[in-house]
């Protein structure tokens, strides 16, 4: 019996009488240990990441769209039929013939009876900015 010690006693045959070195309370009167339930924070971290990836994803997405959508527009006007060198900041027009072939010009759609397509400015990175269209699904 003498080997026996208290329960509320911290002793190790190795180590002895240590309570002061361990890094966690030994006493009775010491405050609960208690494991944080980190379930919640990681579900609300994952949370956060998911909308702030899935925001990052729609707005890369609609970069891609409105850049596809400028790639076919120029790919439209530069491949249109014009006899003359466009000048950079210009305003064209974009038509159609009878025979539907595109041709570009500087004629505005309420100067004659021509279907018009869209109006397009010429940036100094000889990029058509498209200004207005007719109807989108004419291209």
């Amino acid at each position: 019996m003498e080997n026996k010690k208290p329960d509320n006693v911290v002793y190790t045959v190795e180590a002895g009488y240590n309570a002061n070195v361990l890094p966690y309370a030994t006493g009775v009167g010491a405050p609960v240990i208690r494991v944080d339930d980190v379930v919640s924070w990681k579900s609300r971290g994952i949370d956060n990441v998911n909308k702030e990836l899935g925001n990052k994803f729609n707005e890369l997405k609609l970069q891609y769209e409105k850049l596809m959508q400028e790639y076919e527009w120029n790919e439209l006007v530069y491949s249109a039929k014009f006899s003359f060198e466009p000048v950079i900041g210009e305003i064209y027009h974009l038509y159609r013939d009878a025979e539907g072939v595109n041709f570009l010009s500087l004629i505005g759609p309420n100067e004659w009876n021509k279907e018009h397509i869209g109006t397009f400015k010429l940036n100094s990175d000889k990029k058509w900015i498209l200004l207005n269209v007719v109807d989108s699904q004419l291209y």
